[in-house]
């Protein structure tokens, strides 16, 4: 399993300096990913950014957790993919998922037939970012467009945000894996892997990514820390798709959920993870005090470590 790091609790900020430098001396500690989201409604673009950020971090991949495909069409999507990853000195991967009907009703778009507008995204943006060159008509999206260029120069991995079975399905079969927040090891055990495995394998695809991100903290105050995350971060638990996931995990939100407590249970937490068949793991850093933030990194760069 490859640690890496998301950062998308510096979002809010919407500073890109931030983001530059938490990318940059995530490299320094040596994690192998960082990964950026991107709020529907926020107005801080997570490409741009990570276009920036990757004028000075040189070995790390970069990578979207998620961008929503509602607002962009696939070409523009795929457009925007690639100069980005031309812009930038080391790989990208593309990140992308189908947000939820209440995020897309605050920009006036529906949230009508989701995994069939998932399946033709995929139809244009994939064959676009291997080849630069799509022509594909469907039900909901169609378009015909040949880059400058041709072929592109670089390969892009496109992985899906994918909770439920049908969106699995087209994750598995349409492109490298799945990018995944709030889901726990019994889930991705269960549940994740064995139909994302599934569908890769029907259509002769190689091993899929699993990529998973969790709140990790350790903290010698454990039930304070997973107090503050179930309050601070109780939207998740309204949202459907993810409240389905909880359930399965047999948990009531993310204060139970996230990975929080020692140094050696926050790891076995990981290892967990690993176990379950997620190949990346991206934490997304949680603490309330300088202590917490110190100890965290410290755990994280020490798993991240190639020994390890």
């Amino acid at each position: 399993m490859k640690i890496g790091i998301n950062g998308t609790g510096l979002v809010q900020s919407a500073s890109v300096q931030r983001v530059i430098d938490h990318a940059l001396q995530a490299e320094r500690d040596g994690f192998k990913s960082y990964w950026l989201a991107e709020h529907p409604t926020g107005g801080f673009d997570a490409m741009t950014v990570l276009a920036l950020v990757g004028q000075t971090v040189r070995e790390m991949e970069l990578g979207t957790a998620v961008i929503p495909l509602q607002p962009r069409h696939p070409i523009a999507l795929a457009g925007q993919a690639l100069t980005t990853a031309n812009a930038i000195k080391t790989r990208f991967t593309l990140g992308v998922g189908l947000s939820h009907e209440i995020m897309m009703a605050q920009l006036g778009i529906g949230f009508e037939k989701p995994i069939r507008h998932l399946k033709e995204s995929l139809n244009l943006l994939v064959p676009l970012l291997e080849s630069g060159e799509v022509r594909a008509s469907g039900e909901m999206l169609s378009g015909d467009a040949q880059f400058f260029g041709g072929k592109p120069a670089k390969s892009i991995q496109v992985v899906v945000a994918a909770l439920g079975p049908q969106a699995l399905g087209v994750a598995g079969r349409q492109s490298a894996g799945t990018t995944l927040a709030w889901v726990g090891p019994r889930t991705v055990r269960e549940h994740i892997v064995p139909r994302l495995s599934d569908a890769a394998a029907s259509v002769g695809r190689s091993a899929p990514r699993v990529i998973a991100t969790l709140p990790v903290c350790v903290t010698d105050d454990e039930k304070t820390v997973r107090a503050a995350i179930g309050r601070g971060l109780k939207m998740y638990a309204t949202l459907p798709s993810y409240r389905a996931m909880f359930e399965k995990e047999g948990v009531a939100g993310p204060g139970e959920l996230a990975i929080v407590g020692s140094r050696a249970q926050c790891e076995d937490c990981i290892q967990a993870m690993l176990e379950a068949g997620v190949t990346d793991f991206a934490a997304s850093e949680y603490y309330l005090n300088p202590e917490e933030k110190a100890l965290t990194r410290s755990l994280l760069k020490h798993m991240a470590a190639p020994q390890h």
